[in-house]
């Protein structure tokens, strides 16, 4: 099984490298790393270059990041496919082994497994561990979901569901989960290991004030879909991250 890695960038010479060399570590032996880039001015497109591994380039202007997402995905030709931001890096070593082999063990549609949260700066430092646990797809409706850098699925399921939706500043990955496992019911199976690491911050964490615009987004995601969540989603939501905290 051919697995599909696309990373989009955007002047991100400062961490890329980490990205490019947890991919080329893998011990799996077929992996499509496909890179899309919104026209870097930085020296982003100068590191990709320095690595052989990459299969396919794509430099130019797009609308932001879920667009450099749906080009990957046009580009992709793997049996699996996933996403691997560039400031965010594989685990181990032997990551996408052990998710090709959780797809042939389960039978599943979608394998997903753990992240960690690190510093920006230290990144030997933990800031939070996101441990998704066993799927249940109520409990999404109760503010569950799995961490997207650590989602993986078979390219029939995109086929059939489609992109990222565009419209959404922030949960686009949110909702196409939600399309993916609670609107088409796609199975999904769970890796209990830690996959990816990331660096801690963001767009929808960066400030009080855009933590509740995220919220409303999420919000957003369900009624696109047709579909209502439990009563007391907009606070459960949040509130299932403190353990994360506590728990690393």
């Amino acid at each position: 099984m051919k697995i599909s890695v696309i990373t989009t960038s955007f002047n991100s010479a400062g961490t890329i490298r980490d990205t490019l060399d947890s991919v080329a570590m893998q011990t799996y032996p077929d992996i499509e790393h496909i890179i899309i880039d919104n026209q870097s001015t930085d020296d982003t497109l100068a590191i990709v270059a320095a690595y052989p591994h990459i299969a396919k380039v794509v430099s130019e202007k797009d609308n932001g990041i879920y667009y450099g997402m749906n080009k990957g995905l046009e580009l992709a030709t793997g049996d699996i496919v996933c996403f691997l931001n560039s400031d965010d890096w594989y685990a181990h070593k032997n990551v996408l082994q052990t998710v090709a082999e959780a797809f042939l063990k389960l039978g599943t549609d979608v394998v997903y497994g753990d992240l960690q949260y690190v510093d920006k700066i230290k990144t030997g430092k933990i800031k939070r561990t996101w441990r998704s646990g066993k799927f249940n797809p109520k409990k999404m409706f109760y503010g569950w979901m799995p961490p997207h850098p650590a989602f993986f699925a078979l390219k029939k399921v995109y086929d059939k569901t489609g992109g990222y939706n565009t419209g959404f500043r922030s949960a686009a990955d949110y909702e196409i989960m939600l399309r993916i496992l609670i609107l088409h019911q796609f199975s999904a199976g769970y890796v209990p290991d830690i996959l990816v690491k990331m660096r801690a911050g963001g767009y929808s964490n960066a400030t009080i004030n855009n933590r509740v615009k995220a919220n409303n987004e999420d919000a957003r995601a369900w009624a696109v879909n047709g579909l209502k969540p439990h009563f007391l989603f907009r606070y459960l939501k949040p509130l299932r991250k403190i353990p994360q905290f506590i728990f690393r």
